[in-house]
């Protein structure tokens, strides 16, 4: 049921907003069963964070394994010079426009920080 599902549209650059309100609240979504389903999606100025913060890359293995779904948009990445560093930690990086596009009409809710 798309009623269930988050997807967390991080687009921030900030690294206060990366740890203290994406990161938090999706892994603690996965944990405490807050959402059946949260997808992290990574688009824009939070790639090339990802990808050059050492500390952000850290956090990404433990969302993971709390179930987190962990995708980064290849445009932006590619934009950025950041796929492979976002690969190498275990980021699906896929085009994503059509995708959320879907997600949005299919109901999904969206969470863009």
């Amino acid at each position: 049921m798309a009623k269930d599902e988050l997807v967390l549209l991080w687009t921030s650059a900030d690294r206060e907003v990366a740890v203290q309100m994406a990161f938090m609240y999706a892994g603690n979504s996965m944990r405490l069963g807050w959402w059946r389903e949260v997808t992290l999606l990574i688009w824009g100025p939070s790639a090339r964070l990802a990808a050059q913060d050492p500390e952000i890359r850290q956090h990404l293995p433990g969302l993971a394994e709390a179930g987190v779904r962990l995708l980064a948009c290849r445009k932006c990445a590619d934009n950025y010079g950041a796929s492979a560093a976002l690969e190498a930690a275990g980021v699906t990086v896929v085009y994503t426009g059509e995708l959320l596009t879907r997600w949005i009409k299919e109901g999904k809710a969206v969470l863009s920080v």
